[in-house]
C-alpha cells in the first residue's frame, strides 16, 4: 500500500473512532482503588526506599516524584552515576489503568514494571539478589513482610508485589472535568468546554479516551507526518521486532497533564501548547490556530485531579549486616 493511501486510511479510521466516542469518550476515574492494605503500606515504604538502588540514593520516587505529578519533569531521567536515561519518565499516577507499563509496553503490569529499574544499570543499577539481601537484613522489614504475606521470607516477587499494590492507590479523582461529567456544570468554563468540543471533533479522542484519557492503546508517533527527534527509542519494535511497530508507543494518559511536562517519549515538547500543536500536525494533519490551541490547553488543565495525600513513611534503619551502598560503583 502506498504511504499516502495508508495515511488517508489512518486518518479516516481516527475520525471514525472519534465519531463513535464523541458522546462520552472520557469516563470519570474511580475514587478509590481496591488493594491489599498491608501489602500497600509495605509497598509505600519500598517505593520511597533508596536502598533498593546500588548507590543507596535513588528510589522509585526519584523518577516518579509524587510531589511533581508522578514524574521528574526532566526530558529524560537521571540514573546511577548521573547517567542520562534514554527516555522520558511517564507518570506513575493512574498507571494501574495502563494497557501495559513503559512507553514500549514491555512490562505487562505494575508488578513486572517495579522489578525493571532495580536491575537496570542506567537506573538503580542494583540487581534483584542484592535488593533482597538489603531488605531481608532489616528486621523491621522482615516483620512487615510476615504481616503482609504470612511469610517472613523476603524475595523479589514479594517486593514488586508490594510496590505494585501501593502504586495502584495512586489515582487522582475529582478533577474539575470529572466534576463536570458528574453534573456540576459550573466546574469548567465556557473556554474549557469549547476546548473539549475541539478535542472531540478534531479526533484527539480516538486515542485519548476512557478512564485514563489514554494509556489503553498503542499508536504510531507520526501518523500523518514523520516525527523528527534525536531520541533513538523505537517503541514497540524493541519488544516485538516487527517493522510495523517502529515508533509505535503506548498512548500516554492525559490526566494531570499540566503537571507532567515535558511531553512525549523524548521530552521534546516543553509546554502543553507546543505538544498540542505538534500532535495536531503529525497525528491529525491539522494546523490549530492560536485560539484553538489555547482552548484545548484550557480543557487539558481541567484534567488535574486530587493528588495522592498520605503520611510519609518512616523507613526502618539499616544495621551492621545490611550491605553498604556503593554510590560511585560502575
Amino acid at each position: 500500500m502506498k504511504p499516502q493511501i495508508a495515511s488517508i486510511l489512518t486518518i479516516l479510521s481516527l475520525f471514525t473512532s472519534a465519531s463513535l466516542l464523541a458522546n462520552e469518550p472520557i469516563q470519570p476515574i474511580p475514587t478509590k482503588a481496591e488493594v491489599n492494605e498491608l501489602q500497600s503500606e509495605l509497598g509505600k515504604k519500598l517505593y520511597f526506599d533508596p536502598r533498593l538502588s546500588k548507590s543507596g540514593f535513588i528510589s522509585c520516587n526519584s523518577c516518579h516524584n509524587l510531589s511533581m505529578g508522578g514524574t521528574d519533569n526532566l526530558k529524560t531521567s537521571i540514573g546511577h552515576n548521573w547517567q542520562q536515561g534514554p527516555i522520558n519518565s511517564p507518570t506513575v499516577l493512574n498507571s494501574t489503568f495502563n494497557i501495559a507499563q513503559f512507553w514500549d509496553g514491555r512490562a505487562k503490569d505494575l508488578k513486572e514494571q517495579a522489578g525493571g529499574p532495580i536491575g537496570n544499570p542506567k537506573e538503580m543499577a542494583s540487581n534483584h539478589d542484592l535488593a533482597v539481601k538489603v531488605i531481608s537484613s532489616i528486621p523491621a522489614y522482615v516483620e512487615e513482610f510476615k504481616l503482609a504475606f504470612s511469610s517472613s521470607k523476603v524475595d523479589i516477587d514479594k517486593i514488586t508485589t508490594a510496590i505494585a499494590e501501593f502504586e495502584k492507590t495512586l489515582i487522582t479523582p475529582n478533577s474539575r472535568f470529572d466534576q463536570w461529567l458528574a453534573g456540576k456544570k459550573e466546574a469548567i468554563t465556557l473556554q474549557e468546554k469549547a476546548g473539549y468540543e475541539l478535542f472531540k471533533t478534531s479526533g484527539c479522542v480516538a486515542c485519548h479516551n476512557g478512564v485514563a484519557i489514554g494509556a489503553s492503546t498503542y499508536q504510531k508517533m507520526g501518523v500523518i507526518k514523520p516525527y523528527k527527534t534525536e531520541n533513538n527509542a523505537k517503541g514497540r519494535f524493541s519488544v516485538t521486532g516487527k517493522e510495523a511497530d517502529k515508533f509505535v508507543f503506548k498512548v500516554p494518559t492525559l490526566r494531570n497533564i499540566e503537571l507532567t511536562y515535558p511531553y512525549f517519549h523524548d521530552g521534546n515538547a516543553s509546554s502543553l501548547t507546543e505538544a498540542v500543536n505538534i500532535m495536531g500536525n503529525i497525528q491529525l494533519g491539522k494546523e490549530f490556530t492560536k485560539e484553538e490551541a489555547s482552548k484545548i490547553v484550557a480543557f487539558l488543565k481541567t484534567l488535574t485531579g486530587d493528588q495522592p495525600s498520605f503520611k510519609m513513611p518512616i523507613l526502618p534503619p539499616s544495621n551492621n549486616t545490611t550491605p553498604k551502598p556503593d554510590p560511585f560503583g560502575k
